[in-house]
């Protein structure tokens, strides 16, 4: 399909509806019904979830619930129904003989998250994701978006907000967090490898210039609303992937926060040179001239003195990173390649990477006990090498057996706290920014994330014997 400039430019009627109802919330920063830290809600037995969103990420979503015990797909929803009926087919086929109830066209989510539901899953474009969930809440359900669940700090407090007063979950599914190595990582600061820790550094550093110009008749982003944010916006619009898992590490919002940040970004060339190229110097893509930088390098401090540093790049030809370093005073890992060496004793040097004989000696006696109760099975299950399926495998876990989720609305905040943030900083010569303590001082009192795993014979209603023969992968 040949799409003009205009429109491009134009966007969707169902995004215009989600801004409208954005526009709606209140930017008032006041405290809701108690803290959401450590929150617990009562035990759900079977977990009725609806899914908005079937284009890129929610039909790999629907297929890993359908391999969860004490799950069931009430429905699902999509503003185009050939997709919802497509992923109706994938069920039917797969043996699940009940049906889910199908919502489509504009108005479908909002008659979806009416329904009797106890979770709504949002992998919808970024736009939508806080209208739906705010919506979601306000009507009794849990929500699981995707990232980044919010884009701006009105947003974030609005979720906030939301979910201390309605009393529900609201949680960003960062599959990254999950991650073999990021959990590994995790494991091995909670044993005390690292000693001290004082700085970490995460990335989204993937190629994603065809996928931004790809045309959305031809399974492109549903309207180019990725090219349109880059167009448009300055700063990291993308930072939880590399973020989070350091922020579980440093038990930010936990025992430290966040205080300031600082954002640089470089000058946009790796787009303008590759839409001259694929489409010709005088294309409306050639003359759109996105407004994202090709590198945003945003540095951030704690209150406790750790820095976290975090890098965007989705236009320059370089491998996949998202760099997942943590260092502290006795010892380092650093992925792509995954590296990592550690000092004997405190005040010892560690001047050299360990070989890569010790390097997997490590990895597997740190393996993180979760990887250890369900890594074969999610492999099998598949979404990004497993961690996709062990996110969605906890999260229904935590809700059926009554346990506070690993993530809360407060670390979803302040992740994507950053997208705005950055923007500030990076339009601003790179002036220190303030991070809003989204906790609202809860922060320093609230637990640390454990080593959490699942327990596969607690899972739903079924007996679920540990070869996993009850799954259904």
């Amino acid at each position: 399909m040949d799409t003009n400039r205009r429109d491009f430019l134009k966007g969707t009627a169902w995004m215009g509806a989600a801004a409208a109802l954005s526009g709606c919330m209140t930017a008032a920063k006041v405290c809701g019904s108690g803290t959401m830290s450590g929150f617990a809600a009562a035990p759900i037995r079977k977990v009725r979830t609806g899914f908005i969103g079937l284009g890129m990420r929610g039909p790999g979503a629907v297929h890993r619930f359908a391999s969860i015990p004490g799950t069931e797909i009430t429905a699902l929803c999509d503003l185009y129904p050939e997709r919802v009926q497509a992923q109706q087919k994938w069920l039917a086929d797969n043996g699940k003989a009940k049906a889910p109830h199908e919502f489509s066209g504009e108005e479908g989510w909002k008659a979806m998250c009416e329904l009797d539901l106890d979770l709504v899953y949002i992998a919808t474009p970024w736009a939508l994701h806080t209208p739906m969930a705010l919506y979601a809440m306000e009507h009794g359900k849990h929500v699981a978006i995707e990232v980044p669940s919010a884009m701006t700090l009105e947003e974030c407090w609005a979720l906030v907000e939301t979910a201390e007063r309605t009393r529900r979950h609201c949680m960003q599914l960062e599959n990254c967090c999950y991650g073999e190595v990021e959990m590994l990582t995790l494991n091995l600061a909670r044993n005390g490898k690292f000693g001290e820790l004082v700085h970490g550094e995460g990335a989204y550093i993937h190629d994603l210039r065809d996928l931004n110009y790809f045309d959305p008749a031809q399974g492109g982003y549903q309207g180019y609303w990725r090219l349109k944010w880059n167009n448009e916006h300055f700063g990291n619009p993308y930072p939880t992937h590399g973020l989070l898992p350091i922020m579980q590490a440093m038990n930010v919002n936990r025992g430290d926060r966040m205080d300031y940040l600082t954002c640089v970004s470089s000058k946009q060339i790796g787009m303008d040179a590759y839409a001259k190229i694929k489409f010709g110097e005088d294309s409306w893509q050639a003359k759109l001239h996105p407004r994202c930088g090709d590198m945003s390098t945003t540095v951030i401090r704690t209150v406790q003195g750790r820095t976290i540093m975090v890098q965007h790049d989705v236009t320059s030809a370089r491998p996949y990173s998202r760099i997942n370093l943590l260092s502290g005073t006795q010892g380092i890992l650093s992925d792509y390649p995954l590296r990592l060496t550690f000092a004997d004793k405190p005040g010892d040097g560690a001047h050299s990477w360990f070989d890569g004989a010790k390097t997997e000696e490590i990895r597997e006696q740190y393996k993180h006990p979760l990887w250890k109760a369900a890594g074969e099975l999610a492999q099998k299950v598949g979404g990004h090498g497993g961690m996709d399926f062990l996110m969605d495998l906890r999260l229904c876990y935590c809700l059926q057996n009554g346990l506070p989720l690993d993530m809360d609305v407060y670390d979803l905040a302040t992740s994507c706290s950053i997208c705005e943030l950055s923007e500030r900083s990076a339009t601003n010569r790179g002036n220190s920014i303030d991070v809003p303590d989204f906790t609202r001082g809860a922060w320093e009192t609230a637990a640390p994330l454990g080593i959490v795993t699942v327990d596969l014979n607690k899972l739903g209603a079924m007996d679920v014997t540990t070869d996993n023969s009850a799954l259904n992968v």
